[in-house]
């Protein structure tokens, strides 16, 4: 079984609370590098995947001005 984690930057989709896929890393120092300097909101998430299948999401910061709640 092949195991292999990936740090991912996602974004807000607009008018939604849905999020989407920006960018994906297998160094942690360039995605947070990358994350941080983004000017809007996103997440850096830790992925873990097993078999090209997704096994485990990690939210590791959440970046950026923070989001309108209704």
């Amino acid at each position: 079984m092949a195991r292999w984690e990936q740090y991912e930057i996602w974004r807000p989709v607009s008018g939604s609370s849905k999020w989407e896929f920006v960018a994906a890393f297998q160094d942690f120092d360039v995605a947070s590098a990358v994350a941080t300097n983004r000017s809007h909101s996103v997440r850096l998430i830790q992925a873990i995947y097993e078999d090209n299948k997704l096994a485990e999401q990690r939210v590791i910061a959440e970046l950026g001005k923070p989001r309108q709640t209704a």
